[in-house]
């Protein structure tokens, strides 16, 4: 019941944009943060960005500080990663999921969210 799915990836050439989204159903969306990962070929899940549920409060890894903004929508029940300046190592599938409510400290870490959802591919290439 529990959905949320990532969208709006494609194909851009270095120094591009997307914004991608993230819908989210089955739940209390503004009970739960939001994270953004990121999945490189041959690397590791990374986290990207984090937005907690109310406050607005954002987080950022320095590798997009600057060039990538998190927002959301709580009446939408959306949550968006606006991504600038995309450089080749952006290229990732990039997966949103919903932090879990007893996430105490670190709003980047994957061992603090769940439900996650199918990623979009985001290729950054000239």
């Amino acid at each position: 019941e529990v959905q949320l799915q990532a969208s709006g990836g494609g194909l851009v050439q270095p120094g591009g944009s997307l914004r991608l989204t993230c819908a989210a159903s089955g739940f209390t969306f503004d009970d739960h943060g939001i994270g953004w990962f990121r999945q490189a070929p041959g690397k590791e899940r990374e986290g990207v960005s984090a937005i907690a549920s109310v406050s607005g409060s954002t987080y950022y890894a320095d590798s997009v500080k600057g060039r990538f903004t998190i927002s959301r929508d709580n009446v939408k029940n959306m949550a968006f990663l606006q991504m600038n300046d995309l450089k080749p190592e952006d290229t990732a599938v990039y997966y949103c999921a919903r932090r879990m409510i007893w996430g105490s400290y670190d709003y980047m870490s994957l061992q603090e969210y769940e439900n996650w959802g199918q990623g979009t591919l985001v290729t950054v290439s000239s």
